[in-house]
């Protein structure tokens, strides 16, 4: 099994994990799972409504490219989702943060 195979088997994983947590902040609203194993996206939205408003949008999305990087798009969470893809085995040099400017993205590697 290649590294994207296996990172692909960990992300889903991990999403389905944050999911379980009952994330979504109100009653009348629900967690959707997004998971697309041929693009390899990852998402999590929350969708319903609450004291008559609206409540809908992407609270994480992930993707696992072909060479196998993982690239967090983004992280509307309050977890450290880097290090939880690290802590499930997926090494810190193939986590790359998009949703921050790329000369903030090298932290990783350092940290590792």
């Amino acid at each position: 099994m290649g590294k994207m195979e296996k990172h692909k088997i960990i992300v889903t994983k991990v999403v389905k994990e944050i999911a379980q947590f009952g994330s979504t902040p109100f009653e009348g609203v629900e967690t959707q799972i997004i998971i697309d194993q041929e693009h390899g996206h990852y998402l999590l939205y929350n969708s319903g409504w609450h004291n008559n408003h609206r409540n809908y949008g992407c609270y994480l999305h992930l993707q696992v490219k072909p060479d196998g990087k993982v690239w967090v798009q983004h992280d509307g969470t309050n977890l450290d989702i880097a290090s939880e893809l690290v802590n499930k085995g997926i090494p810190a040099s193939d986590i790359v943060l998009e949703f921050q400017a790329p000369y903030k993205r090298e932290f990783l590697k350092v940290a590792a």
